[in-house]
């Protein structure tokens, strides 16, 4: 499979012409004339056919969007329906020529970087966007895409667990389904918006969720620590370095602790919290991994003790609004 020098180089629209990277063909130079995503004389792959779905999908897309409908002015000279090419790559920030290529169904690699930055320029909703990212055999780096491991019978195990609380994270640590009491053990996770819910951002940048580790300061390094070795498959994963840049852009607690360039691994313990509604809760950590190690697990925290016990089954009990008021969940504490 060829692999371009650099998708996100080439022609951008509105920026003249230049010279395209080394291994790219420039715009208007497509070559001998071949079936789209194939070759003369050979029956068309898989791939092929895959190909070609998903260079009709992107066209499809591209026609049916206004100028209007992404800030761009129509003029008067429009013909296309929709948006042009180079208004699509300009919208990504993906090279011209590459982008051609693509609804040529010529044969070239997509990273889920750019598959992102498509779907948003081409305006896709969550089914077209999974659709676009299927056809690219590729995996939607955003952590609000559906999780195949997270199976109704799998939400369903997490409903009985209460008052037990447990959810599913990936090992990127984003939190995929949880129970009602995981919901309210550190804060109003229904409140916290799909994006944001991952343990690395909250234990480092939530007011309520930092409040309820009682061991902060040994919990966020530990943390940085597992997220470090986790990472180590994936260095290459735009999802992972968003992730990253993310949260050294927003916590220096977090820069300081990555810094160290410690690791460890996964392991099961005895932690302990500090609930704003029902109190201290000691509990024992355990990873139900769904797969392999580097994928998806069950994480639980089963009381350690009676008087733990009969407080996580008060905070499953507690009425919404008892749970978190809008004030305290705005503010990140307790006025209790």
């Amino acid at each position: 499979m060829r692999t371009m020098a650099s998708e996100r180089g080439g022609v951008r629209a509105g920026a003249g012409t230049s010279a395209p990277a080394r291994g790219t063909v420039p715009a208007g130079d497509h070559g001998p004339s071949v079936p789209a995503g194939g070759h003369r004389g050979r029956v068309p792959s898989g791939d092929d056919v895959r190909r070609q779905e998903l260079a009709e999908f992107l066209r499809s897309r591209r026609e049916r969007i206004t100028p209007e409908q992404v800030g761009l002015v129509r003029g008067r000279r429009r013909r296309t329906p929709g948006l042009r090419r180079e208004e699509v790559a300009q919208l990504s920030a993906v090279g011209v020529t590459w982008y051609t290529w693509l609804e040529q169904a010529r044969d070239i690699q997509v990273s889920s970087q750019v598959l992102d930055a498509l779907a948003r320029a081409l305006l896709l909703d969550r089914t077209e966007r999974r659709h676009l990212f299927s056809l690219a055999g590729a995996v939607d780096p955003s952590p609000g895409a559906d999780c195949p491991s997270v199976t109704p019978a799998l939400r369903e195990m997490l409903r009985q667990l209460d008052p037990v609380p447990a959810c599913v994270q990936n090992s990127r640590y984003d939190i995929l389904a949880y129970n009602r009491t995981y919901g309210r053990l550190f804060c109003d996770l229904d409140a916290v918006a799909p994006e944001d819910r991952n343990c690395m951002l909250l234990v480092y940048t939530n007011p309520q969720w930092r409040a309820a580790v009682v061991d902060l300061p040994r919990t966020a390094r530990l943390m940085a620590a597992k997220f470090r070795m986790s990472m180590a498959e994936h260095l290459a994963e735009p999802a992972w370095k968003a992730l990253l840049a993310r949260l050294e852009a927003a916590s220096p607690e977090f820069r300081e602790n990555w810094a160290r360039h410690e690791v460890v691994g996964p392991g099961d313990r005895t932690k302990v919290f500090r609930n704003a509604r029902v109190g201290l809760l000691r509990v024992d950590h355990t990873d139900l991994w769904l797969g392999p190690s580097s994928g998806p697990r069950m994480v639980t925290y089963t009381p350690a003790d009676d008087e733990t016990r009969r407080r996580l089954e008060r905070l499953q009990a507690l009425e919404p609004a008892e749970a978190w008021s809008p004030a305290e969940a705005a503010a990140g504490v307790s006025s209790r």
